[in-house]
């Protein structure tokens, strides 16, 4: 399932890229949002300690082995797959514009891009969009509950997380029936994940668990909203 190839570490990747959102009067808001502090701690230490002795260590030994053309080919193909989501989804929001370009990028990256090996449409101008099911759910006006951090999942909150089960059936784990052939490309997803976040895990600063709460829900803030929101700073 897809929910479970998208992982916390991608988050903290969408965070680490938006960190600039994190305005200084939003710290305040953050901590109301977030009355599960207690169970949402201890979950995240939990997920930091997988991710130090498991996942970043095996990010480091892909990266070290694996051709860089390889690994952005890698990126790449998952990526694709990625696009049909943020179809269905733009779809759901009535965003016919974005809707077309999703399937412009999955016509050319799946056929001139090798099944997604080479992304051919962005350097057409075909800009990649970042959609899910919560987004949608908030564009249809759900508020999005309290700050909730899920085991192995990380950052999220009480729709993005029921957001999950729909988006799952848009990725293609559900649709693969050789149980070792699902495994080992999710596992290689959330590796080749984990390692493209290596240098951007840098930008954390301060108690990461604040860090990644705040800037968690200012990005969703800013992407249910497409952009269009009050700075207060």
């Amino acid at each position: 399932m897809r929910m479970a190839a998208v992982s916390w570490i991608e988050r903290l990747g969408r965070l680490c890229a938006c960190a600039t959102l994190v305005l200084v009067p939003a710290l305040v808001q953050a901590s109301e949002d977030d009355p599960w502090e207690s169970f949402n701690r201890p979950v995240f230490r939990f997920n930091d300690t997988v991710d130090t002795y498991a996942l970043k260590p095996l990010a480091q030994g892909y990266q070290a082995v694996t051709p860089q053309f390889l690994e952005e080919g890698v990126h790449n193909v998952f990526g694709n797959i990625g696009d049909v989501g943020n179809l269905a989804n733009n779809l759901l929001q009535g965003k016919v514009h974005d809707a077309g370009v999703d399937t412009g990028r999955l016509i050319f990256n799946t056929t001139f891009g090798v099944l997604g090996f080479f992304d051919v449409a962005t350097h057409m101008g075909l800009q990649r969009s970042d959609e899910d099911f919560g987004q949608t759910l908030g564009a249809w006006g759900l508020n999005s509950g309290p700050y909730l951090v899920l085991p192995f999942m990380g950052p999220s909150s009480v729709r993005d997380a029921g957001a999950k089960i729909p988006d799952s059936y848009l990725g293609m784990y559900p649709y693969i029936d050789h149980v070792p052939t699902r495994n080992v490309t999710r596992g290689v997803n959330v590796i080749d994940i984990r390692a493209s976040l290596l240098e951007a895990e840098k930008m954390v600063s301060g108690d990461k668990y604040i860090f990644i709460r705040n800037a968690y829900l200012q990005n969703r803030e800013f992407r249910v909203q497409d952009g269009e929101v009050v700075d207060d700073f």
